[in-house]
Order: C-alpha cells, then sequence, then structure tokens
C-alpha cells in the first residue's frame, strides 16, 4: 500500500469486538480477571490499554520495526531510553538539540554517565568521537537538528556506529516517518514526541519509542511499566486519528516551507536562512538522498539581535508566538529566549544559535498568507 493507505488502514482496522470504524478509547484504569492471574490481556492500564496497544501497533509499522512504545509525553520516551545507561556508560550526542533532551544528559552527567556532545554533521566527528576511550554505548542522533536544521547523514553515522557496536538512537521528530525512518538506515531505536507532526493539531501530549529488534522492544517495555510515563487512552486516540491525515499535512508544510525559506532568503533583513531544502544548505544533498521532502520547519536570523527578533514576533498576525511545532496553525518562536533558554547563553553563542534567531513551525495556511505575513512584519 502507498502512504496515504497505510496511514488510515495498516494496523488499525475496525474493532473486532463491535465493528467501529475508528478504534475505541478504553477510559478504564482496570480490567476484571476471571480468576487471580488470568485476564483477558489486560490487567492496568499503567502496563497496558487496547487504545494504547493500537497505537504502538501502527507506529512500529510507520517506522519499518518490531514495535513501539507510547509515552506520556516525548521527554518520558527519552527519559526511558536513558534508564539503560547507568554510570559508567557512555553517550556521544549531537550538540544541536532539542533543549529538552540536552537538559536530560545533564542529568544523565550529574548521575555519573559520560555524554560527549558533537557536531554529528561532520561525518569525521563521529569518527573521532567513536574511536574515542571508553566505548560509547549510545550515538543520540537528531536530524534535522533543533533549531539549527543540520542534516547528520544516518548512513554513515550508523556505520561508522556498528563498527564500534554502538547502538543508534535517532529523535524523527521533525521528519516524520512520512519523510524519514532511520531505522531503514539501520538505527536501533527512534524516538519521537508525538505532540508534533503525528498529532499534527497541538491538541495533545505524546512521546513513542520504535524498535529494529523485537528483542529491544521487549527490554523497553519492562522500563515502560516500571517508569510509568504512559500517555492516557484519549492522547493515543488522538494521535491516531492524527496519523490518518499526516500524509496530506506533511506534504503541505513541505510545501509551504519551501515558499516560506525562498522569501526569508532573499529578504534584506534576514541574515541566514537554515532549511535543508535550499540548495546552499551545507545538508542540502544529504537531505535530498535521505528524506522524502524537507520538512516544515525553517529557521532564520533577523539582522539587529533579539530587540529586531522581538519586534518581528510582536508584529506577526498569521503566526502564532508559541512553543511547539508540527501542528497544521503556523508558529513562530524564539528559541535563545524560549525553548532554549536553559541552554547557557555561552553555549548558545558557540553553537549559532544567536539572539535573532527565529525559528518557524511553517503549518498548512494559504502560503501566500504566510508571506504576506512575514512581509509586513519585517517591513
Amino acid at each position: 500500500m502507498q502512504w496515504d493507505t497505510r496511514l488510515i488502514h495498516d494496523g488499525q482496522g475496525p474493532d473486532p469486538l463491535t465493528g467501529a470504524v475508528n478504534v475505541p478509547v478504553y477510559l478504564t484504569s482496570t480490567f476484571a480477571e476471571s480468576a487471580p492471574g488470568r485476564a483477558k490481556g489486560y490487567v492496568y492500564s499503567r502496563t497496558g490499554n487496547p487504545t494504547r496497544a493500537v497505537l504502538e501497533r501502527v507506529l512500529g509499522r510507520l517506522e519499518g520495526g518490531a514495535g513501539a512504545l507510547a509515552f506520556g509525553s516525548g521527554l518520558a520516551a527519552t527519559s526511558a531510553l536513558l534508564m539503560a545507561y547507568p554510570s559508567g556508560s557512555r553517550i556521544v550526542a549531537g550538540d544541536d538539540l532539542y533543549a529538552g533532551t540536552w537538559r536530560l544528559l545533564q542529568v544523565a552527567r550529574s548521575h555519573g554517565v559520560r555524554v560527549d556532545f558533537i557536531d554529528t554533521s561532520d561525518l569525521a566527528n563521529v569518527r573521532t568521537a567513536l574511536a574515542e576511550s571508553p566505548r560509547a554505548d549510545l550515538l543520540y542522533l537528531e536530524t534535522p537538528t533543533n533549531p539549527l536544521l543540520k542534516v547528520t547523514d544516518l548512513r554513515g553515522a550508523i556505520a561508522l556506529a556498528r563498527a564500534r557496536r554502538t547502538r543508534v538512537a535517532v529523535d524523527n521528530t521533525f521528519a516524520s516517518p512520512v519523510l524519514q525512518r532511520p531505522l531503514e538506515h539501520g538505527a536501533d531505536v527512534v524516538v519521537h514526541s508525538t505532540t508534533k507532526y503525528l498529532g499534527g493539531h497541538s491538541d495533545l501530549i505524546g512521546g513513542a519509542l520504535v524498535f529494529r529488534s523485537r528483542a529491544l522492544l521487549e527490554k523497553y517495555r519492562w522500563y515502560q511499566n516500571t517508569q510509568g510515563g504512559v500517555p492516557g487512552p484519549l492522547d493515543c486516540f488522538l494521535v491516531l486519528r492524527g496519523i490518518h491525515t499526516m500524509g496530506l499535512r506533511v506534504r503541505a508544510h513541505c510545501a509551504n516551507a519551501r515558499r516560506v525559506a525562498a522569501f526569508l532568503a532573499g529578504h534584506p533583513r534576514i541574515v541566514r536562512t537554515l532549511y535543508p531544502g535550499l540548495a546552499d544548505h551545507p545538508g542540502h544533498a544529504v537531505a535530498r538522498r535521505q528524506m522524502d521532502d524537507f520538512g516544515g520547519m525553517v529557521s532564520a536570523e533577523v539582522r539587529g539581535g533579539l530587540g529586531a527578533a522581538t519586534r518581528v514576533v510582536r508584529r506577526l498576525k498569521v503566526f502564532t508566538l508559541a512553543e511547539s511545532l508540527g501542528g497544521v496553525e503556523s508558529l513562530v518562536n524564539v528559541p535563545a529566549r524560549m525553548t532554549h533558554r536553559s541552554v547557557p547563553a555561552e553555549l548558545r553563542a558557540r553553537q549559532g544559535i544567536r539572539d535573532g534567531l527565529l525559528r518557524f513551525s511553517v503549518g498548512i495556511e494559504n502560503a501566500d498568507d504566510l508571506i504576506a505575513d512575514l512581509r509586513q512584519a519585517l517591513a
């Protein structure tokens, strides 16, 4: 089946009990047992819930994995991922990450885990870091990254990790399974904030881990149940609803983002425009090779720093000043004062997250309206 058909039908047929076309929302915390230890498949909704089970099956199939586990947020998913790395472990991670992930890795450091941050868009850095001693237990990647939209060559980085027996996890939130499937390139785990493109309507919080192997899936199923950071059944239902239209939405996001990026790249008040779909983007060739399109995220730096950026976002009328991304509505964010404020200023400056940087989550409104809004705000 082609993508748009799979998003509606793969793993989510009519309910076998009632024939309901949509997956029922099982709003129950516990399930009756016919005798002690004899249940009908479910005992307690932290451990398993029928609505969540369908979402996990669908996510596993969309990413081409052995299965998936759903969590109450993207950070809950990442927290569960890191539970497998105790004191004395070593993690190599990208230096441009969602700030929540960066904070979690600081917590891991405080517990005795060595964490090395590198620019993974240059495979020479990956090769050097993985060759260091002790052996890295985990290579953690984002591509495209948040908020600088760097692109990592997944096949190349994963091959380097394989040679060193290092497990690889890839945060695929910015791309979604519609545009990129890291397990096809050899990754072991895919991380998602299902809040974003999978849900697509800014009305839920959720996360997921998708696994290449059944053994890893079962290992983390124990962590999921033990940690307890699971989503409620209604949020699972909302993600499933969002998945139905994800193909249509993501194509619209991409088409609008290409036009927004081209407009910003040609505007005199914009110092730099970061979008993998632009021919002069350093990762353009790699993105063309490993992604089906370039995504709906665009970052651009306004000339004049924070003051100028603040004036621009206050003038925007169609773009909403807010955190998060991937919803049908267009959002704008000032990373230095919003999503990445917790990252020390000197580290942000070294990475290139300057005060005038804006991160746009380009929605599915009419592209002419989006560009007109940007034009008047930048005037």
